[in-house]
């Protein structure tokens, strides 16, 4: 990605996205994931083509006379913390700026590679995610 798109790609991550843990699997733990939901399915197709990584699906939609079809990209794990390294720079709105600065900075500290936590290890575990999600 050039530094265009990946400040645009900010922009509409500030506007639309999300940067959140999120748990994937009954017995993980949360862990990174940036989301983006949009009416625009060609927004999307584009925001994934630059990326190169990452899903998107569409929402069921209850009321068609009302409302427009809805779609959703999504990135996970280690595909995440690297698009959130590349678009850091450029975010603005100071949660998700603060949300993004805590995954790049302390999440690997906290997140074993083999999965396996000690009691100390659970306990950081924790203090991190008690503190991601207390960021208004």
């Amino acid at each position: 990605m050039n530094e265009t798109e990946k400040a645009y790609i900010a922009g509409i991550i500030d506007g639309e996205g999300s940067i959140m843990l999120q748990r994937f699997h009954a017995k993980e733990y949360p862990s990174p994931c940036v989301s983006i939901a949009s009416t625009t399915l060609e927004l999307l197709k584009w925001i994934k083509k630059t990326v190169g990584k990452g899903v998107i699906v569409s929402k069921k939609n209850y009321n068609p006379k009302k409302h427009q079809d809805c779609y959703s990209y999504t990135l996970k794990y280690n595909d995440a913390i690297k698009l959130i390294e590349d678009i850091y720079p450029y975010l603005i709105i100071p949660t998700k700026k603060k949300r993004a600065q805590l995954i790049l900075t302390r999440y690997k500290d906290v997140t074993p590679r083999n999965g396996r936590y000690s009691e100390e290890m659970l306990k950081d575990k924790m203090d991190f995610y008690n503190e991601f999600i207390s960021i208004k």
